[in-house]
């Protein structure tokens, strides 16, 4: 393997640390051809879809990326906002809140966001963050519980990044936050700040995201970690586990996944009598196109029409307060050990270059 010629790193500059957030990613555009290259990205990481590669690409493209692109260009229209997708929108909000954050806490350090798949993508953004003199960089996936087909496939798409970089940044990884008091506080607070405007409904629906129940007995700890996060929210609320439901959506394919299925349970509750419902899904950090249109859309139509009255969804944290300190504080405990607030080296550069500044002035 070759590496490609780098220029020498000058001596007097100061060494850069960066945050990274990296999200799932969403098409350019909500439209088929937009959608069918976001697909054929996303559904041909192998850490998606565990299924033998020779089989699954006659799959993918032989059927899949040639009917599913427009029928999602459907959905994703549906939430489609003029300044784009919300999980664009929701992510570069809390980039910008972030930076701020750190920085008046006397961090000095560059906070940017990539997605997994689409654009900006994670070698793309680790190229500009080399380029601007990072050696440093905290890789924080912002995906709570930890799955392989989700924070690990960040961990790949860097290690992929690294394969052709010859001097390369110390990396972190920050592999999971279901169980941060800071996380789990600010879930709370989004459904408590729900309940004292609106009222409670006779059940919660928490919904996460499902994978494959392969997935479980490989020894994914994801189950276990979305467990734990609804009963450390339930605990939070001061409420029963009679009170709230776990359920997993998003399921593809046919195989079994991780249950119960979230539309299913949705439509039996309705059968059984419960009239109201409310429905969080604190697996995702970003509303999108699984929150605001498969839940806030489809899981509605398919409540009401069971015969449900009344159901309410509660948005992501998105960027609540309490999650921007949240994240605040996890980055800062994953940055320790760090000099991000100009250590004597820092400020001795800065000392030199403010007396060049000073003679050339005189002059």
């Amino acid at each position: 393997m070759s590496f490609a010629p780098e220029p020498a790193r000058p001596h007097d500059q100061a060494e850069l640390t960066a945050v990274l957030l990296c999200n799932l990613g969403t098409p350019d555009a909500p439209t088929p051809s937009a959608v069918r290259r976001f697909l054929a990205e996303f559904l041909g990481d192998p850490r998606v879809v565990e299924i033998p590669r020779p089989l699954w690409w006659l799959i993918l493209h032989g059927v899949i990326l040639r009917v599913r692109p427009r029928q999602s260009a459907a959905r994703y229209a549906s939430i489609w906002t003029p300044e784009g997708s919300p999980l664009t929108t929701w992510t570069q909000v809390l980039t910008k809140r972030l930076a701020g954050n750190l920085g008046e806490r006397g961090h000095r350090v560059t906070v940017r966001s990539a997605m997994r798949y689409g654009a900006p993508s994670i070698p793309q953004v680790l190229d500009e963050l080399k380029a601007a003199g990072a050696t440093r960089v905290l890789v924080l996936p912002l995906y709570p519980q930890y799955a392989a087909s989700t924070t690990a496939s960040v961990v790949d798409a860097v290690l992929g990044w690294s394969r052709r970089i010859r001097a390369l940044p110390e990396f972190r990884f920050v592999n999971r936050f279901h169980d941060d008091p800071g996380y789990i506080a600010a879930v709370a607070r989004r459904i408590a700040d729900h309940w004292a405007a609106n009222g409670r409904a006779d059940k919660l629906v928490m919904s996460f995201h499902g994978i494959p129940k392969r997935s479980l007995t490989l020894g994914d700890p994801y189950h276990c970690e979305c467990l734990k996060t609804a009963r450390l929210v339930s605990e939070q609320l001061g409420i029963s586990a009679n009170d709230y439901l776990v359920t997993f959506q998003s399921r593809l394919g046919r195989a079994e996944w991780l249950q119960p299925y979230t539309e299913p349970t949705l439509v039996t509750l309705a059968h059984q009598g419960v009239h109201r419902v409310d429905v969080v899904c604190p697996g995702f950090t970003s509303d999108n196109l699984e929150t605001l249109e498969e839940i806030d859309q489809e899981a509605r139509t398919a409540f009401l029409k069971a015969g449900g009255t009344e159901f309410r969804y509660i948005p992501c944290l998105n960027d609540q307060t309490d999650w921007v300190r949240a994240l605040t504080a996890l980055a800062e405990r994953h940055l320790q050990g760090w000099d991000t607030r100009g250590g004597p080296d820092a400020r001795e550069l800065a000392l030199r270059r403010q007396r060049a500044v000073d003679g050339g002035a005189k002059a």
